[in-house]
């Protein structure tokens, strides 16, 4: 018998540039709702941003999505990345800062710290992201985010204005 993995609060932060990147934000959303062992609680606004790594390349549309799962990390990882590859996104080297159709990253799981070459929580650039913080802040705005601090307080550090909110 295979013993159940107790649900676990988890916070995935989502991006695009390419192709529409606001129904790419919107269609991937929806996709989270088809995750096995996991359900979709709560969706931040979607907001617009500069790239942080080329300039050369279109503006950023960024939410974060609350979900609550059963699997474990790495599991919900390969699901994360299958359901990336699922709407077009295709990995290659040197893509780290470049433009990407989708990209969705675990930023918290629960209260786990770890740092594996795999996977690292919570996310690593989650304290120099007003993509992230900033929409964090419109579903989970008290989450002590392990080992860093409160998402209200991480994000009253950052500056917002390089970034716009461009819908509910």
């Amino acid at each position: 018998m295979v013993k159940k993995q107790h649900w676990q609060p988890a916070y995935i932060g989502l991006g695009s540039n390419l192709d529409d990147p606001e129904t790419q934000v919107r269609g991937a959303l929806e996709s989270l709702r088809g995750l096995s062992c996991t359900q979709l609680v709560a969706v931040s606004g979607l907001y617009q941003t500069p790239p942080m790594g080329p300039q050369d390349q279109p503006d950023y549309v960024n939410a974060v999505a609350g979900l609550l799962t059963q699997q474990p990390p790495e599991e919900l990882l390969l699901s994360l990345q299958s359901l990336e590859r699922s709407l077009g996104r295709v990995r290659s080297e040197g893509d780290r800062w470049g433009p990407r159709v989708i990209d969705l990253d675990i930023l918290v799981y629960g209260k786990v710290q770890q740092s594996s070459p795999g996977l690292s929580l919570p996310h690593p650039g989650i304290l120099e992201r007003n993509f992230v913080l900033f929409p964090l802040c419109d579903i989970a705005p008290s989450l002590l985010v392990p080992g860093q601090g409160v998402v209200i307080e991480l994000a009253n550090r950052l500056e917002g204005k390089a970034l716009q909110r461009i819908a509910a």
